[in-house]
């Protein structure tokens, strides 16, 4: 039976221990790592169920990765899209048109492909929301939390020295405004983020792109996608720019489902806002017609409002015990991918806190490193995310769609063999080469290091430096290594008796933290055993090795791991390295040395201004 459950109910007040505003990929996952802990709670939402359209779709492998970790990657993969659809991004004159380029994508090109594979035991995939999220709220409710749809947060309160928070929500459905009571109060409500707000958390705004406008639709293009294989095409007609309307004059179309299932993303002219004009269903129609550029029926039609292109991320994610996620503190673009992935990991960063805090596995002050690690990835995945927001501008500018009445001339000098052609076509190349990274960006949606006392480094000699492809370029590629605060790499290990390949990942996390040693490391074993019985924490040690209880089996770990055989890495819950040794010591300095860094990373020494003495094993 999971803690925290909604505990009293009455007309006027509600009781539970976590709730969470927000029944998103933040909110969901955030509740479903919590149930790994023994954790429930309330989830409420103000929309009528999980989302009805598909606004994020892509899941990269980070994000997998913590799905796999509760045992969700199996139904993940199982209604995702993967492979050949994923292959490509166009940009064409429409989609039975004229293709202007193409570049790989998601680690699908020569030279990408084995990094992508090497780097994780998880495929990067386009799972839509509206799949997602149902996947989420099942395991959620199957484990401890209940979530109550239709349900509005107002406002909140802490009522004293006890830290309680009192939320006073309005049942939409049947317009009653009752109370909730808990200790822990998580926004993940998204870009106007009611718990954001109200905490006064500092943002940083800066001047958005424009607004958009997304429009559903179904229209079985299969004919077409045979040789354009590709979820994401660019489509723009800059030779016809006298005749294209305002306020769709490009657009990207989305598959949503191969091949008959489509969100076309309305890109209208410079100087157009669609939420100060009226535009018809017809009209969208017609211009997706002319999108499409044949006589594809379209059915089934949903235009949604606008939505305007952000740059803002907040300074700080938490005050007291309550603590925002997701879009609550980050939003920016579609572009590059990395929106509700990062929801999930900032999810699966704070659940993993919450929990040794509340079980009283550690100090306080581990909850403050939630804002200090994930603020820093926050703040520069709306920065990638707009730079790639703005890598277009190039690649619009080679093919004429800007600046406006340039379109006709760009287009003939593409074509043709002079000095301006070659110049123009130059451009173009170039400017593939940052669509590159928008697609394939490896490096930032993995390479985050962390830097807080919740990481040991008082045995690192040096500081941290990227190297090889991945110091040229960071955004692209991705270094593994076993530097404490970088997540852990993956190799495949086996049993000295093959069965089935596990990763590295699978040895580590389940809400545990892990131990990885190898020759020579039992000292290491039986100080994780304990150290682990002291301080009431699962350790879970493993030994990889020829012979040992894991096998090498590509000698890939040899290779990543950064220490000698008779080291030893140690990973926190959330499977990021918090502390490295070399090599083995004599066994009771291996017991006292694991024994200072689990009391340093939990925050156990001081907690509240009052010491805990621990027992020493």
């Amino acid at each position: 039976m999971a803690q925290g459950n909604s505990v009293t109910s009455d007309s006027e007040c509600v009781e539970t221990r976590f709730l969470i505003v927000g029944a998103g990929p933040a909110g969901a996952s955030l509740a479903c790592f919590l149930t790994t802990y023994g954790l429930g709670g309330i989830i409420i939402s103000n929309n009528s169920g999980t989302a009805d359209t598909p606004r994020a779709h892509l899941t990269n492998q980070g994000a997998l990765e913590c799905l796999r970790d509760i045992g969700l990657e199996e139904e993940a993969m199982r209604l995702a899209h993967t492979g050949e659809c994923m292959s490509n991004i166009r940009w064409c004159s429409s989609m039975a048109g004229e293709e202007y380029a193409r570049v790989y994508a998601f680690g699908k090109g020569p030279g990408l492909k084995g990094e992508y594979e090497s780097a994780s035991p998880c495929e990067h995939i386009d799972l839509p929301q509206t799949l997602l999220e149902p996947i989420l709220i099942r395991h959620a409710t199957h484990r401890g939390f209940g979530v109550r749809f239709q349900t509005k947060l107002l406002s909140f309160t802490e009522t004293g020295p006890d830290g309680m928070i009192v939320a006073t929500v309005l049942d939409m459905l049947n317009n009653r405004e009752y109370k909730i009571r808990t200790k822990y109060l998580f926004g993940a409500d998204g870009a106007r983020s009611i718990v954001a707000k109200q905490l006064g958390l500092p943002m940083t705004v800066k001047a958005g792109g424009g607004s958009m406008v997304n429009i559903l639709f179904k229209a079985d293009l299969s004919h077409l996608m045979k040789a354009r294989q590709g979820n994401l095409h660019w489509v723009m007609q800059p030779a016809r720019e006298d005749e294209v309307p305002d306020f769709a004059v490009a657009c990207i179309m989305r598959m949503i489902k191969p091949w008959d299932e489509w969100m076309c993303i309305a890109v209208p002219a410079i100087g157009f806002d669609p939420r100060k004009h009226t535009v018809t269903e017809e009209q969208y129609i017609a211009r997706i017609r002319e999108f499409i550029g044949d006589d594809t029926p379209i059915e089934n039609v949903r235009v949604d409002p606008p939505w305007h292109v952000n740059e803002i991320y907040a300074e700080q994610y938490s005050k007291g015990n309550v603590f925002c996620l997701g879009d609550a503190v980050h939003r920016h673009p579609p572009h590059a991918g990395l929106g509700s992935n990062t929801c999930i990991q900032d999810a699966y960063n704070l659940a993993w806190k919450v929990a040794y805090v509340e079980q009283g596995l550690a100090g306080r002050s581990l909850l403050d490193t939630y804002s200090i690690e994930r603020q820093p990835v926050g703040e520069g995945i709306v920065t990638r995310a707009n730079d790639a927001f703005r890598d277009n501008g190039p690649t619009f500018e080679a093919l004429g769609l800007f600046p406006p009445g340039n379109g006709r001339r760009a287009q003939e000098e593409l074509r043709s063999p002079g000095a301006e052609g070659r110049a123009r076509r130059l451009r173009l190349r170039n400017s593939l080469k940052w669509h590159m990274r928008e697609f394939n960006g490896l490096g930032i949606e993995l390479s985050q290091r962390y830097v807080s006392s919740a990481v040991y480094l008082g045995d690192e000699e040096g500081e941290f430096e990227l190297e090889g492809r991945a110091a040229a370029d960071p955004v692209l590629h991705y270094q593994p290594v076993t530097y404490p605060g970088r997540r852990l790499p993956h190799a495949w290990v086996d049993s000295p008796a093959p069965t089935a390949p596990k990763s590295t990942m699978d040895l580590v996390g389940h809400g545990a933290f892990g131990l990885l040693t190898g020759h020579g490391g039992d000292a290491w074993i039986e100080a994780a055993e304990k150290v682990g019985a002291a301080l009431g924490v699962r350790i879970k040690a493993s030994a990889i090795g020829f012979g040992l209880e894991w096998r090498d089996v590509y000698d890939i770990w040899a290779d990543t791991r950064g220490v000698e055989e008779s080291g030893a890495v140690l990973v926190r819950p959330d499977r990021v390295v918090a502390w490295r040794a070399q090599e083995v010591l004599p066994a009771d300095q291996c017991v006292t040395k694991l024994q200072e860094v689990m009391r340093s990373i939990l925050g156990i020494e001081v907690s509240n201004g009052t010491s805990r003495k621990l027992p020493l094993v």
